[in-house]
């Protein structure tokens, strides 16, 4: 039952958004029209302003600070989620794009935090419950190295990075590392459903196209080739990132309940039109 004089709703499930940015916003807003809500951020204290217009607004959301490079700050979110109980979605929505102009960091985020996250709320998740992983159409754009396969499946090794950066030399660059992260992550999505189904949970990753969004409005600052995208999309528009959190919803609930281990793209047609033999 509803707390009476409050927003709080102990009787809903608990959704965990990672990310307090533009998308995790409206992600959080829209999983919250049937969930309590635990938004994580890096920003302590965006995170709670976000909150407490929420809950003026009739939401059931509380902040946590967690930096998804830090594992004890992982282990604090997975900590302070299972105390709340019946936690059925996870969101991670955080990730950097190309313009963080940072190879590590960008690697750092995207994937080995996202493989963290996974990794800590495996015993977090309540059975029927389902993880979902914001990754990016640029996943699809390029065929990624098979000699690099087995080192990106890998990314909770200790020298992950570094072993990366060794890899590919001189073509360790911030572009490199965004779409070798998100391939990464839509490959991670699709190894961990097995282990996840086992404890009848299920694990998706969701890659936008171009997105309208503060990030993607930054990244034609900084991609020349961007815009030429743009005009190569079927529907010759961007998704708006209602239409995202509208699909995260659905992946969420229960009429996704046999979808698990894939990616779910969401781009207007653009991969089919720039790759249509891929």
């Amino acid at each position: 039952m509803a707390k009476a004089g409050s927003s709080e709703r102990p009787d809903w499930p608990l959704a965990v958004v990672v990310g307090a940015g533009g998308l995790g916003m409206v992600v959080a807003r829209r999983l919250g029209l049937s969930h309590r809500l635990l938004i994580a951020d890096r920003d302590a204290q965006l995170a709670e302003q976000h909150c407490a217009d929420l809950r003026s607004q009739g939401y059931d959301a509380i902040a946590i600070a967690c930096d998804v490079t830090s594992p004890s700050d992982i282990a604090a979110l997975a900590d302070a989620a299972s105390a709340q109980g019946n936690v059925r979605t996870l969101a991670h929505v955080v990730g950097l794009s190309p313009a963080a102009k940072d190879f590590t960091a960008i690697m750092a985020v995207n994937l080995v935090g996202a493989a963290s996250v996974a990794q800590s709320f495996l015993d977090v998740l309540e059975p029927g419950g389902a993880g979902i992983f914001i990754s990016s159409s640029a996943a699809h754009m390029q065929d990624v190295p098979a000699a690099l396969l087995p080192l990106l499946d890998d990314p909770l090794r200790p020298d992950f990075i570094a072993a990366l950066a060794a890899e590919l030399g001189a073509e360790a660059n911030a572009n490199q590392a965004y779409s070798l992260s998100k391939a990464a992550l839509n490959r991670m999505c699709r190894r961990l459903a097995p282990a996840w189904g086992k404890r009848g949970l299920r694990i998706v990753s969701l890659s936008p196209g171009l997105i309208a969004s503060p990030q993607g409005a930054e990244s034609y600052k900084h991609s020349a080739g961007k815009m030429a995208l743009l005009e190569a999309a079927p529907l010759g528009r961007e998704c708006s990132m209602l239409e995202i959190a509208g699909v995260a919803a659905f992946l969420a609930s229960d009429q996704a309940s046999y979808i698990t281990g894939t990616d779910i793209l969401v781009d207007g047609g653009l991969i089919a039109a720039v790759r249509p033999g891929s």
